[in-house]
């Protein structure tokens, strides 16, 4: 289990706004009386930067945003089971290009959208439980990770529908994962958070032939050897409860548990001894009312900004690259008082869409300095 060093002091942001850049409520949209879990915009399809996508209920619904706060309804899938509901949600596509979403939730059944014929693809069956965050891997598209209430993550190929590997077992979650998150450049590494307060980053290096395996297997998903990866590369204990939201930043780590603040650090590892190391906390921003669980932030494509909801309706931009950190802005609305579940910025981070408790969607956009 790393340590945290000692020596050098977080840098904690200030919590007066900058005023680099000043925000507008431009829509706000009923979708329905369930709580919205999620929302997203495609970063994976250049065509599509300025379509999203939100989970909640048993519905996944895409929109497009266009100018003037216009924002306009695409399409909808409604799950066959009423009863579910989708926690999750997330842009992928097919080796030929065509945009998928991949959304779980309550059932631990994945579903794969085709979003070109607004079918489902495909659906993974293989979760003991509830699925709380599915992410893609941005330079392979086609790959997705699923994290779990069962205690395990899960790598899937959607294009052929094979779970490749379930990081679980000795090394694994001792509770429910709740976010996980692919590295940008280095393509074996992922890390995952969760209930039993820590952060894992492992390693897919020598279990990179089953990946490529993945792509041309032709028998049944079912007989595919999916294996097992036991031991993380990395643990650490930044938080002292449950952690919900990870996400790299480069090497470094953002991430939040449920004590009023993202907090950014250095995992440094031991090279001989895997799981050992310290980890060196650099910086913390503060999020007032940020104290309840499976409220998650976001980022633009650039990683230059980080936005996250609270439970009293409010949204928190921070400037995550600089030293201190720096509130770009706090927006608030007289009638957005429910808890904001997730948040989606856009490409360049102009437009911020927000998704509550209450079924409300809520669009701000950036003020054009005169």
């Amino acid at each position: 289990m790393a340590k945290i060093a000692l020596g050098c002091e977080p840098v904690v942001g200030s919590l007066t706004p900058s005023k680099k850049r000043e925000y507008r409520v431009t829509n706000r949209l009923q979708e329905g009386k369930r709580p919205i879990y999620a929302v997203v915009f495609n970063f994976i399809d250049s065509r599509y930067f300025n379509a999203f996508a939100t989970a909640g209920g048993n519905r996944v619904t895409v929109y497009q945003c266009l100018e003037g706060g216009v924002i306009a309804v695409l399409q909808s899938y409604i799950d066959e089971d009423k009863d579910e509901s989708f926690y999750t949600v997330s842009w992928a596509c097919n080796i030929d290009g065509t945009p998928f979403l991949v959304a779980g939730g309550l059932n631990g059944i994945i579903r794969v959208i085709d979003t070109g014929s607004e079918k489902i693809y495909k659906s993974f069956v293989g979760h003991g439980d509830s699925i709380n965050e599915i992410r893609t891997q941005p330079l392979k598209p086609s790959l997705v990770v699923s994290a779990s209430k069962d205690e395990s993550v899960r790598l899937w190929n959607i294009h052929t529908g094979i779970c490749i590997l379930i990081f679980a077992g000795a090394g694994g979650h001792r509770n429910e994962v709740l976010s996980v998150d692919f590295h940008p450049s280095d393509i074996y590494r992922i890390a995952s958070c969760g209930m039993d307060n820590t952060v894992k980053i492992w390693s897919m290096k020598e279990f990179w032939t089953y990946v490529e395996k993945s792509f041309t297997w032709t028998d049944l998903p079912s007989k595919f050897p999916t294996k097992y990866v036991q031991f993380p590369i990395f643990i650490a204990s930044v938080h002292t409860n449950y952690v919900d939201c990870n996400r790299w930043i480069g090497d470094f780590m953002l991430s939040k548990s449920v004590d009023n603040e993202l907090v950014l650090w250095e995992p440094k590892m031991k090279e001989q001894s895997p799981g050992e190391g310290t980890v060196d906390i650099l910086q913390k921003y503060p999020v007032p009312e940020c104290d309840i669980w499976f409220i998650k932030f976001s980022c633009d494509f650039h990683y230059k900004a980080a936005a996250i909801g609270n439970r009293e309706g409010k949204i928190y931009v921070w400037e995550v690259q600089s030293n201190p950190p720096v509130l770009i802005a706090r927006l608030s609305h007289v009638q957005s008082k429910s808890p904001i579940r997730l948040t989606a910025l856009s490409f360049d981070g102009s437009t911020i869409l927000c998704c509550c408790e209450d079924g409300t969607i809520w669009r701000w956009d950036v003020v054009a300095s005169s």
